[in-house]
């Protein structure tokens, strides 16, 4: 469900930030979220320009249930404080909040891997 997430986080901002700027966003945020998870950092020296969520969906897959889920979570929260660092608090809650209402509903933890 993590992917599916980022699917909706890319539909949402690419026409604002654009495909670079979404990818730029996500490559920052997986080097922040390495730090707590070391994994990241074999998907992080492979990332292509855009935003490769097959690798993500690999990555993920890699990991047992539970440190998938915290690792996708970890990741999210990280792109969230980036992008609220950058525009601010209320417009980033404004671009996400659908997307931040499914993923707090749980269906992310249901399967971590995706």
């Amino acid at each position: 469900m993590v992917v599916a997430i980022w699917l909706e986080i890319d539909a949402t901002l690419r026409p604002i930030l654009g495909q670079r700027g979404v990818a730029s966003l996500f490559r920052r945020s997986v080097h922040l979220t390495t730090a707590d998870h070391p994994w990241f950092a074999a998907m992080q020296d492979s990332m292509h320009p855009t935003l490769d969520l097959a690798a993500l969906e690999a990555t993920l897959a890699g990991q047992d249930n539970l440190e998938a889920a915290a690792g996708g979570g970890d990741l999210l929260q990280a792109f969230h404080e980036l992008l609220a660092s950058l525009v601010g608090t209320t417009l980033t809650d404004q671009l996400l909040s659908s997307i931040w209402a499914n993923f707090s509903r749980g269906d992310a933890a249901q399967d971590g891997s995706r």
